[in-house]
């Protein structure tokens, strides 16, 4: 896109959109403390006692190492899928869990293990990588199709559609008697990350870096398909190029760690309540809440009962409910002041 056009962009959008576009202030350096306190807090926080045992040090760096660095690539992951998608759809409901994309990721992998009875890491990735992206391409041809495009009318195209696909990927899992590898998915958990299992999460932080390269257009996107043709963009291969960063990272996430809902609809909109909708200037916040999120319901989710330890998914699911339901409040206190 030339130049001048993101200039103008810049200098004649909403005012909201390009209010804040410093970066490294207090605020963020403070936020970055928080989530470094958190992470060496996720280090020393297990059932097993590394500092009594011969091999404490050993264990260290084979479970609790990967698995922080894991909470702190998925925390970024899903939040800036969530905020790229809300971007694109214009709507602050819409994330990887209320869009089908997720459920999607779920019948790549289920795919993946029937074609092969023992895959690997990189041909469940591949599976659930494909899928998400065809799932999100469908989402947004039957988003095109809706005529009413309200708040609330566009997460529940998209969660009407993930619930066909998961019924689907149960009978298919029925079936084939693969009911196992279904639930085992849907059941978003840290305890099975270690050195040789997780690695393949640093492909985010490429991820990352396209999306921050590619920010200027995406929000350019999020103002909507009329504005940005008028300023020269292609609105649809915007929408194409950010699909396939989103269903990237969804896919990576689907694979190593399972199903993490909510995550993608809670951080974005409290990074956008506070700075708004420019995504170049909000993208290192999201991820960095992000990380911190997760690591503090994996946290939770390793004392609440412990020495046993619950699904973060399911810490996840109870907050983001909360928090769903709370945007939802706000919205509608906002119409009633308008």
């Amino acid at each position: 896109m030339p130049k001048n056009i993101i200039a103008e962009v810049e200098n004649t959008s909403q005012p909201r959109l390009y209010k804040y576009n410093k970066i490294w202030t207090k605020p963020f350096i403070l936020a970055i403390i928080v989530v470094f306190i958190l992470s060496i807090i996720s280090l020393f926080t297990g059932a097993y006692d590394i500092r009594g045992q011969e091999d404490g040090m050993e264990m260290f760096f084979i479970t609790r190492v990967p698995r922080t660095a894991a909470l702190m690539l998925t925390g970024a992951a899903m939040s800036m899928a969530g905020l790229v998608m809300q971007l694109i759809t214009q709507n602050r409901l819409v994330e990887p869990t209320t869009t089908g994309t997720i459920e999607w990721s779920g019948l790549g992998l289920l795919s993946v293990y029937l074609l092969f009875p023992a895959p690997t890491l990189v041909q469940r990735m591949t599976g659930a990588i494909l899928f998400s992206f065809i799932g999100t391409m469908v989402f947004f041809l039957f988003l095109k199709r809706v005529k009413l495009r309200s708040s609330l009318i566009v997460p529940i195209i998209g969660m009407m559609l993930g619930a066909v696909i998961s019924a689907f990927s149960t009978f298919i899992g029925l079936v084939f008697q693969m009911t196992q590898n279904i639930e085992t998915w849907f059941v978003g958990s840290f305890a099975p990350v270690q050195a040789g299992r997780y690695e393949y999460l640093w492909l985010i932080v490429i991820v990352t870096f396209l999306i921050f390269m590619y920010a200027n257009r995406l929000t350019l996107a999020g103002l909507g398909e009329d504005v940005a043709t008028s300023l020269g963009a292609n609105y649809n291969r915007i929408v194409f190029v950010g699909t396939g960063l989103i269903s990237l990272a969804v896919g990576i996430v689907a694979a190593v760690i399972g199903n993490l809902p909510f995550l993608g609809l809670i951080v974005p909109n409290i990074v956008s309540m506070f700075r708004g909708d420019d995504l170049r200037s909000n993208l290192p916040w999201v991820c960095v809440i992000g990380m911190g999120t997760i690591t503090v319901c994996d946290i939770i989710s390793r004392t609440i009962i412990k020495p046993f330890e619950v699904p973060v998914s399911l810490i996840l699911g109870t907050v983001g409910a909360i928090v769903f339901i709370l945007i939802l409040l706000r919205q509608r206190k906002q119409r009633r002041l308008r």
